[in-house]
């Protein structure tokens, strides 16, 4: 499959824009090289989640964040990690942390919905858009809807750009079928998220948050057709070689689909292995940091405050109460008593927005862990 040059009109002259082959019913065939490629990511994404069963639940949070934070990055947003967490709890922040953030939360949509036997259809994909722009600059109009105009990528316009997608009168036709081959199951699912994202990507089907959309389909098909609660970060992997990433989608517009898969097999072998290791940095932490404290009583608020705080490396007195069923008064004393033995220490998140800003603490050694993957 490739696609075609179309003539389009920009500002009274002629100009290109290209219009991809639909993909739904293509079989996909590719050399026996790149079939080994997709099948060792698969492995290891597979390994992974065995491995990490026992304690995914209290590292998630971080992989997830660190995916986040990545995909954000790629796009150019970037905030302090611990601004971000401070906006997932409410606080005032000021507009970067708070769109990554909002990248944030859609990654638990997008997973959330993995988790069930409902096929994908376009009004996820418009919530999750919702949901990723509730704080950024893009015009209402184009918000949770397909784009209505005329986009590109690069310059000022179509004339001098590095791509331009379809125009938008093909952009439905072009997402119906995306959708059908988003929930075929008669291909393997490396080769499947592969050429979902760089479909997507190819169609550029709404306004801003197009890549962060896509590669949110790339944790969908992972979760969803290898049966994991939280997919490797790819987007780390992938922000550590744009250059690579940006000439993959070229591979895949001009028909070298193979050549893409390669690439993107090897990704995601890599981030599989990473989410291991990863993981293995944090028990490292909470098992020192558990063996420091056997001092408290094996109920102790604070003892049990550890097991929360990777999963919520910046935590408000209110959410501990919560997460740990205790008073207020009781969370406090305990993330006091972190804070005295070193693991915590008092955070006021940056805003430049009115409102009170709330008192919080912040795990650093995590966040440090956190900033370090995602870069």
């Amino acid at each position: 499959m490739s696609g075609r040059d179309i003539a389009i009109e920009w500002q009274g002259r002629p100009a290109t824009a290209w219009l991809p082959d639909p993909l739904a019913h293509q079989p996909l065939e590719v050399e026996a090289a790149t079939v080994r490629k997709v099948e060792r990511a698969a492995a290891a994404v597979q390994r992974a989640r065995d491995r990490l069963q026992a304690d995914w639940e209290p590292l998630a949070r971080l992989l997830l964040r660190a995916e986040g934070l990545a995909s954000s990055a790629i796009e150019g947003l970037r905030a302090p990690v611990a601004a971000v967490a401070a906006a997932e709890l409410g606080s005032p922040v000021d507009d970067e942390a708070a769109w990554v953030a909002d990248n944030l939360a859609v990654v638990d949509l997008a997973l959330a919905a993995a988790g069930t036997d409902s096929p994908l259809r376009i009004a996820d994909l418009h919530a999750w858009h919702r949901r990723l722009m509730r704080h950024g600059p893009l015009d209402d109009s184009l918000i949770g809807r397909l784009r209505d105009r005329q986009g590109w990528i690069g310059g000022r316009g179509p004339h001098d750009a590095v791509y331009v997608p379809p125009p938008p009168e093909h952009v439905a036709a072009l997402m119906d079928d995306l959708i059908v081959f988003a929930n075929r199951t008669d291909l393997d699912a490396v080769t499947q998220a592969g050429v979902l994202h760089a479909q997507f990507e190819t169609i550029h089907p709404y306004g801003d948050g197009n890549g962060r959309i896509g590669r949110l389909l790339i944790g969908w098909v992972l979760a969803r057709r290898l049966d994991v609660a939280v997919p490797p970060p790819t987007s780390v992997l992938i922000a550590r070689d744009i250059g690579g990433y940006l000439a993959g989608l070229h591979w895949f517009r001009s028909g070298e689909i193979g050549r893409w898969l390669g690439w993107f097999g090897d990704v995601v072998h890599a981030s599989g292995a990473a989410a291991v290791e990863w993981a293995a940095e944090i028990g490292e932490v909470l098992t020192r940091w558990r063996d420091s404290l056997e001092d408290l009583r094996a109920d102790a608020a604070a003892r049990r405050a550890l097991g929360v705080l990777a999963g919520h490396p910046v935590i408000s007195v209110a959410r501990a109460a919560t997460l740990l069923d205790v008073t207020d008064t009781s969370a406090r004393n305990a993330l006091n008593t972190l804070a005295e033995r070193g693991f915590l220490v008092p955070y006021v998140p940056p805003s430049s927005h009115p409102g009170r800003p709330r008192h919080l603490w912040v795990a650093e050694e995590l966040i440090r862990l956190v900033r370090g993957w995602a870069r």
